[in-house]
């Protein structure tokens, strides 16, 4: 099994979710050739490769994030004095977005799966990028096999809160036996 991890990261906390998913779908299917990149690594020649794509991104104001919405992170949300931003950014983080790489994304090879994943805020209104990266992988001929999965921060900047990587490894474990099911052979 092929499978690329595609993320967007500002501060490290969806590449800390990113590879945790990609360490349990190895030790679910120890056989699996699994990449995981940032969406400015990730070209059309690695994505059209992968027999299964899972895309994730930050959630920035309720939704997938966006130019503005970058910036805005950046220069520490807007936050003044010493509550401006701690964390240092990831490389790449200005961007591209998953955003903009979704709308450049090739019509998906038939049959290719995929599934979507975003880190967001732990209130009840924080939204999510999740559904959004589905629904756009739909759009482009993807067959999304499991619900789009939203992991926790603490703070826009992180860190992740508590178990969020175990319980992204154990979601990597379930895509993993999802994708040996006869099923999705």
């Amino acid at each position: 099994m092929d499978v690329t991890v595609v993320y967007e990261s500002l501060f490290g906390n969806t590449r800390d979710i990113a590879e945790a998913i990609a360490a349990g779908i190895r030790q679910a299917d120890p056989a699996a050739r699994v990449t995981v990149l940032r969406v400015a690594e990730a070209g059309p020649g690695q994505v059209a490769e992968a027999g299964f794509l899972v895309v994730g991104g930050p959630t920035h104001i309720m939704r997938m994030s966006s130019g503005r919405t970058r910036q805005m992170g950046l220069q520490g949300n807007g936050k003044s004095g010493k509550d401006r931003r701690r964390a240092e950014p990831e490389p790449g983080a200005a961007g591209p977005g998953v955003r903009e790489w979704l709308a450049a994304l090739p019509l998906a090879r038939p049959g290719a799966g995929a599934a979507a994943f975003d880190t967001h805020l732990r209130y009840p209104l924080a939204g999510g990028a999740a559904r959004p990266i589905a629904r756009q992988l739909r759009r482009h001929g993807y067959r999304v096999t499991a619900k789009a999965t939203g992991f926790l921060v603490d703070d826009a900047e992180g860190p992740l809160h508590e178990g969020e990587r175990e319980r992204a490894r154990a979601w990597g474990a379930t895509l993993a036996a999802q994708l040996a099911a006869p099923t999705h052979r």
